[in-house]
């Protein structure tokens, strides 16, 4: 086994820019570049290796090679790979959304829910996002509100800078303002139930899809209850600095800022990096690989590996 340098599928969604372009590197066809899934084995979009002896497999297939000491004893309770990860450039505010809980989505939609965390890797001057209610209400109101067009009045609008932490659990009212980008760590699930979209037109032209009637079944009709902001505890050392993003029993995120050597061994889980800037190598076995903004890398359980640069990096695990 050896660390996989992965190739993300990119979407166009209407909302996006081309900030992962320009800025990221990222090479597409697409005139946007809504989002960049980094780290993905979602039947809606695989990751493809970039090196070495698998070079050209999806990560599903490598995954299947491997078998299950590739992901680690923390995986073990997953019926199927556990995490998502994605870069999102909001150029538009995303539609008000909500997605579901496990057993809610595993019943109606076939495959997990979708707790998430966002990490806000740059942003404009002024944007905003929407994070729960500023009260409690209850759902005759939620209802009520959602078929008047009145529904952004209760909403908690949050002024967003970089560096801020957002621990979206599932039911939890939701959107995404313009002119952020985001680093995302998400269960592996792509359901989402659109509360309200702008009254904007898909390519098809039509108005898209809402999901009223599910979105009143799931949403947490409430004010936050998750510390947001400049949260998560830091540990700084001559070489590296650590910062707790999130932590559940569905994925852990940190941030780590290399200045220099970072050794890494993880027996439990598979380890995620994506790089958000910067640049270092990776050593592993008596060989290396380079890594720079835009990559994203698969490292599996067990495997010991040496950091050695300036970057900083979103370090996933479950």
């Amino acid at each position: 086994m050896y660390p996989l340098l992965l190739t993300p599928p990119i979407k166009d969604y209407l909302w996006g820019g081309t900030k992962l372009k320009t800025d990221f590197g990222f090479e597409t066809e697409k005139e946007i570049a809504a989002e960049a899934w980094m780290l993905s084995c979602h039947k809606d979009g695989m990751n493809i290796v970039q090196n070495g002896e698998y070079k050209g497999k999806t990560i599903n297939e490598v995954l299947e090679i491997w078998g299950k000491s590739a992901l680690g004893k923390n995986a073990e309770s997953f019926s199927y790979f556990p995490i998502l990860i994605k870069l999102i450039d909001a150029k538009q505010k995303l539609s008000v959304q909500v997605h579901p809980d496990d057993e809610y989505a595993l019943s109606v939609e076939g495959e997990y829910g979708k707790t998430e965390m966002w990490y806000v890797v740059d942003c404009e001057e002024g944007a905003e996002l929407i994070y729960g209610f500023k009260e409690n209400i209850s759902k005759e109101e939620f209802e009520r509100r959602i078929k008047d067009n009145t529904l952004t009045e209760v909403c908690n609008f949050v002024p967003v800078n970089k560096g801020d932490v957002f621990f979206i659990n599932a039911g939890t009212l939701h959107a995404i303002g313009e002119g952020i980008l985001i680093a995302e760590v998400q269960q592996n699930s792509n359901t989402t139930y659109r509360v309200s979209d702008y009254g904007r037109l898909g390519a098809d032209g039509k108005p898209r899809e809402l999901h009223i009637e599910k979105a009143l079944d799931v949403t947490k009709c409430e004010v936050p209850q998750i510390p947001y902001g400049k949260v998560g505890d830091i540990k700084v050392e001559d070489s590296y600095t650590l910062r707790d993003l999130a932590a559940c029993d569905k994925f852990s995120a940190k941030l780590l800022t290399l200045n220099g050597e970072y050794k890494l061994c993880s027996k439990d889980s598979f380890v995620s990096i994506v790089v958000l800037s910067g640049e270092f190598s990776v050593s592993f076995k008596g060989e290396s690989l380079s890594a720079e903004k835009g990559d994203s890398i698969f490292i599996p359980a067990g495997l010991e590996v040496k950091f050695d640069g300036k970057a900083e990096t979103l370090y996933s695990f479950v």
